[in-house]
């Protein structure tokens, strides 16, 4: 299961008109002056693709109604990226000292005299600040008003069906404020936002897996139906709990004692406490603690009709008791977005950051590349680079449908799990065997083929492609100098001879077939609603369980913080601290046989027998080294020792 930003949005892609996410933009400096504007000073990135002079339906009413956020771009934003970098990097001497929020917010943040220029120049321009942060103001006003601060006309343009608000040209701002404003957010007005997309149907109502089932991988074998690959094949596991996957990825004595982990998604679900309490009880985990659960949310709630808010419920019951599974003395907050736009969940990294409410923190959302724009990049680049100084890493999920051309027609990765800032958590299938042992992982993919009428055969095996772990190079991001030497130049390059940021860094299992049992409040088929369990995946599982991974870690380094990882965590690479995952570990097909319920619930509907073939991800590859499956690969027994302090 991973939420998916902005599904409204038309998968238009970028590669030809983005700039880099690089120079300038990444270090939240606004580009030269405008040539028509000679006493203005762009921003970069503002005027999106999709407002082509084809799709221009002409100017937008003066009356019409503008909200906006101008983010702050600080009081040294090269700084910023510098610090961020060089308290991350293993190789520096600065490496581990971090800040804390006040020391960071005093060195790198906005000045009082920058947010009272910024806030004067937009109400003498006619609009009305609505609020004020450390990180931007918001304003609201009329198409003519925003015009005016912003040295641009908006129009409205076709897109996707639908027609929305763009600025004709790259919005401006006068000379004066040009070194305290980042970027302006808010002059298009298409939805930018989350969407609930599941491996599996959403947990709102209920779903339940059919069996038989294995209880550890190949403990049951399906004898009575046909050969995969020359062979007999296992039923799928029910679902591996907390001791397996401590023991997969090297968890040892560590419990994560000490750390704090943080988790981000939209709303929040209403029965979250009780529900992971119960999950804990009944699959040996340790029981929670006192306060050990915090939960920071918005006063109020909005679009939860458009966001689907009950869709996020499973999402957030599944991080939850990932982390709580893998590292299970961990204290971990849960900090609920007020709704499923970017707007709010910006806010909530934001709280993290500003608060240092957490050292790692967990993201089970994205969207496609195509559909992020500069503006908005740039906004979550700051937030991760202010995270970065304070010793808080970030891990987002890579995304569920592999290079997405299946799902977009266009090969691409996914965002923000594509910022050079962030560690991106691929996904594997993951094999535990017999007294919890270990295995093998092969990279996510996923083929399907039915059961045939007869039972003798599997229709059109090895069948089509149905979700795999989100990977590929970046069109809009450089190549961050930490993936130098390890990514392959044929993966780097493959987008531009400059290099390219590769997706993802490290990997965890995800797929739905070799999963996780969850517990969750769901409503049956009667209305009444009532705790059950099922089998789930996704990178939304691998982010989770890596951030426990690393909760473990951080413990076994004497609770100093990790901070940003990935230069530690490239700089493991090749060593005993990974399994090095690749699609064909055994050197034959691999491949379960899962049982369904059709209604998801009972087997009045039927039952539905299916193969599902292990390490088919689209154009993807899990190959020996590092690849864009699952990077460097998943934690081997040596990782979390790795980072004990000699």
């Amino acid at each position: 299961m991973r939420s998916n930003r902005a599904a409204l949005r038309a998968s238009v892609s970028l590669a030809a008109t983005l700039p880099m996410l690089a120079g300038a933009l990444a270090l939240g400096i606004p580009a030269a002056s405008a040539a028509d504007n000679p006493h203005r000073d762009a921003l970069a990135g503002t005027k999106p693709a999709w407002a082509t002079a084809k799709a221009d339906k002409g100017a937008t009413a003066d009356t019409s109604q503008v909200s906006a956020r101008v983010y702050l771009a600080g009081r040294d934003a090269a700084g910023l990226a510098a610090y961020a970098r060089a308290v991350s990097d293993p190789s520096s001497p600065q490496y581990g000292k971090h800040l804390s929020a006040r020391q960071t917010q005093a060195r790198f943040g906005a000045t009082a005299a920058q947010v009272a220029a910024v806030k004067s120049w937009l109400t003498s321009a006619g609009l009305k600040v609505t609020s004020v942060t450390a990180h931007y103001v918001a304003v609201s006003g009329d198409v003519a008003a925003a015009e005016k601060a912003f040295g641009t006309q908006l129009h409205n343009y076709a897109k996707g069906g639908a027609t929305y608000r763009a600025p004709v040209s790259t919005a401006s701002v006068p000379e004066g404020v040009r070194d305290a404003v980042l970027t302006v957010t808010g002059l298009d007005n298409a939805p930018h936002k989350a969407s609930h997309k599941d491996q599996l149907p959403p947990p709102d109502a209920v779903f339940r897996n059919s069996g038989p089932f294995s209880s550890y991988y190949g403990s049951n074998i399906a004898s009575t139906l046909p050969d995969a690959y020359g062979q007999k094949i296992p039923y799928a596991v029910r679902g591996y709990t907390g001791k397996q996957l401590r023991a997969a990825y090297g968890a040892g004595t560590y419990t994560g004692k000490g750390v704090r982990v943080a988790i981000t998604d939209a709303y929040a679900s209403p029965t979250l406490a009780y529900d992971v309490a119960t999950y804990a009880g009944k699959h040996g985990d340790a029981r929670w603690s006192t306060g050990q659960l915090r939960q920071v949310l918005p006063k109020n709630y909005t679009k939860t009709e458009e966001c689907g808010a009950a869709g996020w419920y499973g999402e957030e019951t599944l991080d939850v008791e990932a982390v709580h599974a893998v590292a299970p003395a961990a204290q971990i907050t849960y900090v609920g977005a007020a709704s499923c736009y970017d707007d709010d969940l910006l806010d909530s990294l934001s709280k993290i950051v500003d608060g240092h409410l957490a050292d790692i923190v967990s993201n089970s959302w994205g969207d496609i590349e195509a559909n992020q724009t500069p503006d908005l990049a740039a906004a979550y680049d700051q937030v991760f680079q202010f995270g970065a100084v304070e010793g808080i890493g970030f891990y987002f999920s890579s995304g569920d449908n592999g290079d997405e051309v299946a799902n977009t027609g266009t090969k691409q990765v996914d965002t923000p799990a594509n910022s050079a800032w962030v560690t991106a958590v691929g996904g594997t299938s993951l094999a535990v065997g017999k007294g919890d042992k270990y295995q093998f992982e092969t990279g996510w993919g996923t083929e399907k083929a039915a059961l045939s009428a007869d039972g003798r055969s599997w229709v059109g095996f090895p069948g089509a492609f149905t979700s795999g772990a989100g990977g590929g190079t970046s069109r809009t991001v450089a190549q961050p100098y930490y993936q130098k030497g390890v990514v392959p130049d044929a993966l780097a390059k493959a987008n531009g001879a400059a290099g390219n940021r590769v997706v993802p860094d490290i990997a965890a299992i995800a797929d739905p077939n070799t999963g996780f049992l969850v517990g969750q409040t769901q409503t049956f088929p009667d209305g009444t609603q009532r705790y059950d369990e099922y089998r789930i995946g996704g990178t939304s599982l691998a982010a989770p369980v890596i951030a426990g991974v690393q909760a473990l870690a951080q413990e076994a380094g004497g609770g100093q913080a990790l901070g940003f990882a990935n230069p530690a965590i490239y700089a493991r690479y090749g060593s005993k601290a990974y399994h090095d995952v690749t699609d064909n570990p055994t050197g034959k097909g691999l491949a379960v046989v899962r049982v369904d319920f059709v209604n998801g619930v009972d087997a009045s509907g039927g039952l539905s027998t299916s193969v599902r073939s292990l390490g088919k991800d689209s154009s993807l590859q899990a190959v020996k080294g590092y690849d864009d499956v699952t990077g460097v690969g998943s934690p081997a027994g040596g990782y979390v020792a790795s980072y004990r302090r000699h």
